[in-house]
């Protein structure tokens, strides 16, 4: 039996059956609804319950799709959060680098500039120094030359008398 002529059916029992007095409702023989509900069930063709199939499996594909998706999205959010954040410790992580050698070059310039400064001190306290030790050198060099002056000055009035006074005995002796 064709499905629009069960329809038809139900129609005609609609419009045969008695209504009742109060609220407007039908009385219609229940073994006859029944028996036409089951040739429905017969006459619906094979096509409309493989649809349903289809659609049921299509709804839980679809749901299946958006549990995945869902945990993707999750996942995708927690990966990047991770990432966002080791990606800031990084960042921290290499500013404080920076930092820290930035600290290390003034440090290393300001010892450089203190060691050259003291450098330059001890230089010039040497080169003082030594200046004082060559005037100091100079003037004992000085005063030792002029003593050894006097000392061969009275050395060679000695030779020089020792040398008159044999002269002077060589001319008085004949010979």
């Amino acid at each position: 039996m064709d499905i629009l002529h069960l329809i038809d059916r139900l129609e005609e029992m609609a419009s045969e059956a008695r209504r009742l007095p109060v609220g407007g409702g039908l009385v219609i023989s229940r073994q006859r609804l029944v028996d036409v509900i089951d040739r429905m069930r017969v006459a619906v063709p094979r096509e409309v319950y493989d649809a349903r199939d289809v659609l049921e499996r299509r709804d839980h594909v679809l749901r299946s799709a958006q549990e995945e998706a869902a945990q993707l999205v999750e996942q995708s959010k927690a990966e990047m959060e991770k990432r966002l954040s080791q990606t800031e410790v990084v960042k921290a992580a290499e500013d404080r680098a920076r930092e820290v050698v930035a600290e290390a070059q003034a440090r290393a310039q300001d010892l450089l500039r203190s060691a050259e400064e003291q450098a330059r001190g001890r230089l010039d306290d040497a080169q003082q120094s030594s200046r004082s030790q060559m005037r100091e050198a100079d003037v004992y060099a000085l005063q030792t030359l002029k003593r050894l002056e006097q000392e061969l000055d009275g050395f060679m009035t000695t030779v020089r008398k020792g040398i008159n006074a044999l002269e002077h005995r060589a001319a008085d002796r004949p010979g």
